[in-house]
């Protein structure tokens, strides 16, 4: 079995948050627009959980959200 201290949730954030980015992009659609689409006023969480900034990540809500809204399967963003 695996020990759970060498799982490394930076990377797995960072990772979610690089797929959010890149699947964001090629959808055409800015954080501006994502962010007001899931129901925040700013960019910051966008911005902030793309780059996994201060340990600034999204949430299961943020990625069905995200996911709605870009019309892609959740998954894609583990992948």
């Amino acid at each position: 079995m695996k020990q759970i201290e060498n799982f490394d949730s930076e990377t797995f954030h960072k990772k979610i948050g690089e797929n959010v980015k890149r699947i964001r992009k090629e959808k055409g659609m800015s954080q501006l627009i994502l962010s007001h689409a899931i129901g925040h006023k700013s960019v910051s969480v966008i911005s902030n959980a793309e780059i996994y900034n201060k340990g600034c990540h999204f949430n299961l809500e943020h990625l069905g959200k995200i996911a709605y809204i870009l019309d892609v399967e959740m998954n894609e963003f583990f992948k």
